[in-house]
């Protein structure tokens, strides 16, 4: 899978488990000024926590899954009206990874989506680095779990065709630094 698609140069996603400085990172790169998305599950678990309703990983997964591809889907033809690079922090991809890790049936129009909605091919990936994973009331899974969603996110982006380029286990800057040089290579 992946051969002839079509991975637009200037949409980088950063992936992976949770609590691997994805977010940091996203976030460092977007004070510099560079155009990004953020992450669906977070937003989403505030907005629903805010409003009581269920469309939460612990509490109705397939409502929740569903919430992140609509905000991925939009995220992404929010990025294609800007000039120049865009990164993710996660993309559609990672809704069919969330499917697969917790063993629900995956509908077909997620399968479509993450087919139809390419990113540039090189995908950053920030691997599962347990000395920096912490827990807090958004994010609940153990490190066992944290680490498992990191090896399917990898599994999924790479049956997809996607490049993974592992983000190096430094600090936040250095990230920034590595990230810049393959963007602006």
């Amino acid at each position: 899978m992946g051969k002839g698609m079509n991975y637009p140069d200037n949409l980088h996603i950063v992936t992976g488990g949770p609590g691997s400085g994805k977010s940091s990172l996203v976030a460092a790169l977007g004070r510099e000024g560079l155009p990004h998305m953020a992450e669906a599950g977070r937003a989403i678990i505030r907005d629903q926590v805010a409003i009581g309703g269920d469309a939460l990983p612990w509490a109705n997964t397939l409502a929740f899954a569903e919430q992140m591809l609509g905000w991925e889907m939009r995220s992404y033809h929010m990025a294609g009206a800007i000039d120049g690079p865009v990164l993710f922090d996660r993309g559609v991809p990672d809704v069919l990874g969330y499917l697969r890790l917790i063993g629900a049936a995956v509908p077909r129009h997620v399968e479509v989506a993450a087919h139809r909605f390419r990113y540039a091919r090189r995908v950053f990936i920030a691997p599962w680095w347990p000395q920096i994973y912490t827990h807090d009331d958004e994010r609940k899974q153990s490190p066992e779990e944290a680490e498992a969603t990191f090896r399917m996110i990898a599994h999924v982006y790479a049956e997809l065709g996607y490049m993974l380029v592992p983000l190096p286990l430094a600090p936040v800057e250095e990230r920034v630094r590595f990230v810049r040089q393959m963007i602006d290579a």
